[in-house]
């Protein structure tokens, strides 16, 4: 094929496009490439936010379950519980069919970015605390 000619790059581009939404992984695939456990993935369908079809006991997951893996990381990443996650995941569906980005509301990044601020200081509390226990028995010791 030539791809000097302009007709051909729709050409190569939609059957890549396909081949891209047709292809299908093993759960070992995902886990591999995300960087997370078979468990996680068997969780995250167990809960409803994923679901690979089924080929006797093995789990064939499409190009839709892992652009929905990334969102979730995604979301977990930035803080949200898996409750939250699956509502904005619900929500996406409802406007084009497709999650392949979480659309977060500037009160939902306001509510969160002050959630992991109180987060950030029990954590710093805590540190705090802890090596002061840390030196007390250094001490003592």
């Amino acid at each position: 094929m030539n791809k000097d000619i302009p007709g051909n790059y729709a050409a190569i581009s939609e059957a890549e496009d396909v081949s891209e939404s047709a292809k299908s992984y093993t759960i070992g695939d995902l886990a591999r490439e995300f960087g997370v456990t078979l468990r996680t993935l068997r969780f995250y369908e167990d809960r409803g936010l994923l679901s690979p079809r089924r080929d006797g006991t093995a789990r064939i997951y499409d190009a839709r379950d892992r652009d929905r893996l990334s969102v979730i990381l995604k979301g977990k990443q930035l803080g949200f519980t898996l409750t939250e996650i699956r509502a904005m995941l619900a929500e996406e569906r409802l406007s084009d069919g497709q999650a392949t980005n979480l659309k977060l509301s500037l009160d939902q990044i306001e509510d969160q970015i002050g959630h992991l601020e109180q987060q950030k200081e029990e954590i710093e509390q805590a540190l705090i605390e802890l090596k002061a226990r840390r030196a007390n028995l250094a001490v003592a010791a």
